[in-house]
């Protein structure tokens, strides 16, 4: 019950900092004060407005914000997000342009689930959806999940990966995306042992721990000092009455906001001073870059304790999947068996959560495939966040990546192969 009352505490603390910055935004803002030459109303007025908007975001999961799409020609056409397979944990959409004829790449974006909704990918859906069919994992916040559906963990995650591959069959292309990088590896690796004709076309691995002790970073020594036990007493609690979750043991997302936010306190301090002045003076608007940025970092979702923990004891600390060794449903999962798939890994030269030789560590893995189906980019001047959603990947990254796959989709090496019988 102690964990249960400090989730719920927590939720308190965030429920008054909202009360109070709207309390103080309408207060503040009465015409009658006006009249009083002092900046401190003002002041007063553009503080609770930034605070309400601040901790009001933490419970909300942002929208996807894609509503039309300029096609070829020339019109906007509708886009809809059509949920194609429904989990407890996890569903797999689709974004449907509609009146577009169905293109000829199939992506799956694996999204990340770190804290964060699928939404933080919004803007790689949008670069892909101009000339790709995409499906996105769109992860569900654990929260609201009845305590009645059971566990979801790695290995859970791993086989929803599995499923949704092969919902979507061999002609895909995976793109995954920091977090589930390893797990969409021995997912891919999983079906090449028990169902190869499910297995998608390409596998682009971005920015992800595969090896975490091939470069060490803050995050990977953290997980190195801390035990299992410290983390389990530490970081865990069980979600409150508020929620359809109610006593299921989560890593509560405002525990994570927590601490995202103490690696850049100075950084984050400014910004929201920053953003105060400007509302003060009437130049903030509702879209304005800030708010942009903190709708979508402030969203934050609560993970499955055995999600979290199993992610940092098998992943991070006894490196599993790093020694072949991981294991899905009582099944020892052998990377060396994927020889068919083209696999293809992005790290970034400044990335400071995954750094370059975490992710690369998968092409050596793959044993058994052949060195023509393997690449590795590393984008020179590029951090994390650059090399799936920035400058980077829209200019640099993106090209090389649909490249990849047009290279090696499945229909184009049949064509490849009875060309070559032909001849």
């Amino acid at each position: 019950m102690r964990y249960m009352m400090t989730y719920d505490l927590m939720e308190t603390l965030r429920n008054t900092n909202q009360w109070m910055g709207a309390t103080a935004s309408a207060m503040a803002s009465y015409p009658m004060f006006s009249m009083v030459p002092n900046p401190g109303f003002s002041m007063m007025a553009a503080w609770g407005e930034v605070t309400e908007r601040t901790f009001q975001r933490m419970v909300v999961k942002p929208d996807w914000g894609i509503r039309t799409f300029t096609c070829e020609d020339g019109k906007d056409h509708l886009v809809d997000v059509a949920t194609v397979v429904e989990r407890p944990f996890g569903d797999l959409v689709h974004f449907r342009v509609n009146g577009r004829e169905e293109q000829p790449r199939k992506v799956l974006l694996v999204a990340p689930m770190s804290g964060h909704y699928a939404t933080l990918l919004r803007s790689t859906v949008k670069s892909l959806l101009v000339n790709c069919e995409v499906y996105v994992t769109d992860w569900h916040n654990a929260r609201d999940i009845p305590v009645s559906e059971g566990k979801f963990d790695v290995e859970d995650y791993t086989l929803y990966l599995v499923d949704f591959m092969k919902e979507l069959g061999p002609d895909t292309h995976v793109v995954a995306v920091c977090q589930p990088v390893p797990l969409t590896l021995a997912a891919t690796a999983y079906l090449a042992e028990v169902e190869p004709k499910a297995q998608p076309s390409t596998l682009t691995l971005i920015g992800g721990p595969v090896d975490p002790d091939a470069t060490p970073t803050d995050v990977t020594d953290f997980g190195r000092r801390v035990t299992m036990g410290q983390l389990e007493e530490t970081m865990i609690q069980r979600v409150g009455f508020k929620y359809k979750g109610v006593g299921r043991m989560v890593y509560p997302g405002l525990l994570q906001l927590a601490s995202f936010m103490s690696m850049n306190a100075e950084r984050h301090s400014q910004a929201f001073s920053d953003q105060i002045q400007r509302v003060m003076r009437g130049e903030a608007s509702d879209h304005d870059a800030h708010n942009r940025f903190y709708d979508e970092y402030l969203a934050v979702m609560d993970m499955t304790a055995e999600f979290y923990l199993s992610t940092v004891e098998r992943v991070f600390k006894n490196r599993e999947i790093a020694r072949n060794e991981f294991v899905v449903a009582g099944h020892k999962v052998d990377i060396g068996k994927i020889t068919d798939v083209a696999v293809k890994t992005v790290e970034g030269a400044n990335d400071d959560i995954s750094a370059p030789g975490q992710c690369i560590a998968a092409l050596d893995l793959c044993t058994g495939l052949p060195d023509e189906k393997k690449a590795n980019h590393v984008e020179p001047d590029a951090g994390h966040y650059g090399i799936f959603a920035g400058r980077s990947w829209r200019y640099n990254i993106r090209p090389l990546v649909i490249d990849f796959m047009n290279a090696n989709t499945r229909k184009s090496r049949q064509r490849a192969a009875n060309s070559n019988k032909v001849a």
